[in-house]
């Protein structure tokens, strides 16, 4: 039987017990209750909450990327509390984007870690470019494709078109295999040798190209770096 949060006892309502012990106490199923407010009938805020991470894979990251008119039409939801979700994940985004801010990114590892999260629950294949200054630090990170990586997809002129509006001295390519072998494949070698002379002509230099996968007993790290592998 469903119990409505004003139901609850006082110390077990969200509200009440951020107010109390923090937010960093609280499940993330309370805080996305506190932002839906209310539940639909026999279903409280909490449950629906759950229900909406659970269909996620209990990932917030996954349940951050779903389209807004998807969450819009899930029953109890409705474009109102979709929008306060869309609007709580964009600021959780931009707060990220401000910390990792002009950070020096000057190994593979500092790298991966700049895309970890947001690969991790990825089930295509997304290229994305670090750009950097003359002192190796991050200025931004821009998405160039989502689907198969193939020439055909990444062209040099979007790799380097930001890079170039942001006068970025170095980039760092990254993308990610969904199957978790990062092992590069002959056409991610292709494309990185393609992109490093491109660069060479703009006087961008393609710093490294890393392919992130999944950690395993074999395997100590999630990445590859082609750059260590010596493949550029």
């Amino acid at each position: 039987m469903s119990t409505l949060i004003r139901e609850m006892p006082e110390g077990d309502r969200p509200r009440e017990r951020l107010w109390t012990l923090g937010p960093e106490a609280l499940k993330p199923e309370e805080l996305i209750a506190i932002l839906l407010r209310t539940g639909v009938a026999g279903k409280s805020a909490v449950q629906l909450a759950a229900e909406l991470l659970r269909d996620h894979g209990h990932s917030l990251n996954r349940l951050s990327q779903t389209d807004r008119a998807l969450l819009a039409k899930r029953k109890g939801l409705g474009q109102t509390k979709a929008i306060q979700l869309k609007a709580a994940f964009e600021l959780a985004r931009r707060i990220a984007a401000e910390r990792q801010h002009r950070q020096v990114v000057d190994t593979p590892e500092k790298a991966a870690a700049c895309l970890r999260e947001e690969f991790r629950s990825a089930d295509r294949e997304v290229f994305r470019v670090l750009l950097l200054d003359t002192k190796h630090r991050l200025i931004q990170i821009r998405e160039v494709s989502v689907g198969t990586i193939n020439a055909s997809l990444v062209e040099p002129r979007e790799v380097f078109k930001e890079a170039i509006a942001h006068s970025a001295t170095f980039v760092i390519l990254a993308h990610n295999h969904p199957s978790g072998d990062p092992t590069p494949s002959s056409e991610d070698i292709a494309i990185t040798k393609r992109l490093v002379k491109a660069g060479e002509l703009l006087g961008i230099e393609v710093h490294d190209h890393l392919i992130l996968g999944q950690r395993t007993a074999s395997r100590p790290h999630d990445y590859v770096s082609l750059r260590e592998l010596g493949l550029m």
